[in-house]
């Protein structure tokens, strides 16, 4: 009969087992309840029990510690759509207000389990003056950001409107193509917009103060939104402009966007109420500290990286999973699947969680040196993103890290299951350009 490891004793002297209902997180809630920042991982884009969970812990830090928002890694201007609806200012279908997701893959958001949390924030927001919302990071959406400059410039200054347009319509020859865009302008094709992007930015800014004050806090969040428009499709400009200059310099844009939304939503919030409290859901590539992964050997950051840099009290929480299965594509672009997840390779962090024989628990490294010094070591940690290859498991899906120093907190869920895409949602997908690696998260 096989020895038990020494680390496998530990954790199972250290994990704190979780029931399907969330029973077990009090030590989360606890490290999270006074920071600023809580940022809540997944290991996949296609896992049901890693969005039931971050939802359930985010209804608990909204609800048990006043936190004000939750930023996701979304669009602005889609998951702007759905914070009219849980604030009530529009819609009163939380289907309808998850439509504006069109992106591939659509059922990262349009799927049953961000339904029901939306319907229930929805819920929560009006029983209380102090309202949460709800808000997206990414940065992909040039033209339907460009689309919402205008109608807003529209409604407050026609004039700056008609500059808008002027400065914009630099686009117009990529029929919203922005693969096409960053071809041209990589091989100098054509003249670029990075000027004209900027100078919009610059001049919407100019009036900030004129535009934000016309109407209380709903000038206030409509000047807020078109700001952090014009600054996506400053930042969106530059992404694809550098898109075929290397992965690198891509990524490093993309997170470096997403720690400026964040820093923008933070100062608005504080402005409002005193302080900012937010809670973020991205992929565990993004949140986990870059600095504790192989990433960092090749001059790539990430969000959860540049947080920790500026915000001292930031929590930061991974997801795993040994095996089930996930919702992702073979391909970008492609119809979603339910694949089966391989039973995590030896080495791994997850396989090492599977020799605990617990379903489920909540490991908190902050607080515990010895657990945090037991996982300061390299090992292999998966990722699935949109894609999911089995075929190419160790290439695709793995990479070297140091979990102790890459999150604060882990949950672990040794057998996952797919997450349900909302029915129809990808009749409605267009096409975008892929992102890389790991297998677009």
């Amino acid at each position: 009969m096989p020895q038990t490891s020494s680390e496998t004793l530990l954790l199972r002297s250290s994990a704190r087992p979780l029931d399907t209902k969330g029973a077990g997180l009090d030590p989360l809630i606890d490290l999270a309840g006074e920071a600023s920042f809580v940022l809540l991982g997944e290991a996949s884009h296609g896992t049901h029990e890693f969005y039931r969970t971050r939802a359930t812990i985010t209804q608990r830090l909204l609800a048990e510690k006043g936190f004000q928002a939750v930023a996701v890694e979304a669009d602005w201007p889609d998951a702007w759509r759905v914070n009219q609806y849980v604030l009530g200012r529009a819609g009163a279908d939380a289907g309808q207000a998850l439509a504006g997701f069109t992106r591939f893959p659509v059922w990262m958001w349009r799927n049953e389990d961000v339904l029901r949390f939306v319907t229930w924030l929805r819920r929560y927001n009006e029983r209380k003056a102090a309202q949460a919302g709800f808000y997206g990071l990414d940065l992909y959406s040039l033209y339907r950001s460009r689309a919402q400059v205008i109608r807003y410039l529209e409604k407050v200054d026609p004039e700056a409107a008609r500059r808008a347009h002027n400065r914009y319509s630099c686009f117009d020859h990529f029929g919203e193509d922005e693969q096409a865009y960053g071809y041209a302008a990589a091989f100098n094709m054509s003249s670029l917009c990075e000027g004209e992007v900027i100078a919009q930015l610059t001049d919407l800014r100019r009036k900030a103060w004129e535009y934000a004050h016309r109407d209380g806090n709903v000038a206030e969040d409509e000047f807020l939104s078109a700001e952090q428009n014009a600054r996506l499709i400053r930042n969106a400009e530059a992404y694809y402009r550098q898109m075929f200059q290397g992965r690198v310099n891509t990524w490093n844009l993309r997170d470096s966007h997403m720690a400026e939304t964040l820093e923008s939503l933070a100062q608005h919030l504080q402005r409002r109420f005193g302080r900012a409290r937010i809670i973020v859901w991205a992929h565990n590539s993004h949140l986990g500290d870059a600095r504790a992964t192989e990433r960092t050997r090749h001059g790539e950051w990430n969000l959860g990286q540049l947080v920790r840099q500026r915000r001292t009290d930031a929590i930061l929480v991974g997801f795993t999973t040994w095996s089930g299965y996930v919702t992702a594509a073979s391909e970008w672009g492609g119809i979603h699947e339910t694949k089966r997840v391989r039973p995590a390779l030896p080495g791994s962090y997850e396989a090492l969680f599977h020799e605990t024989g617990i379903p489920g628990f909540l490991l908190t490294f902050a607080g515990d040196d010895r657990l945090s010094s037991a996982f300061r070591s390299e090992r292999l940690e998966r990722a699935i993103g949109v894609i999911y290859r089995s075929e190419t498991e160790r290439i695709s899906h793995y990479f070297q890290a140091r979990l102790s120093g890459q999150f604060d907190a882990v949950v672990h869920f040794d057998e996952t299951t797919a997450l349900e895409p909302l029915p129809h949602a990808e009749e409605e997908q267009t096409a975008e350009v892929p992102e890389t690696y790991p297998a677009g998260v």
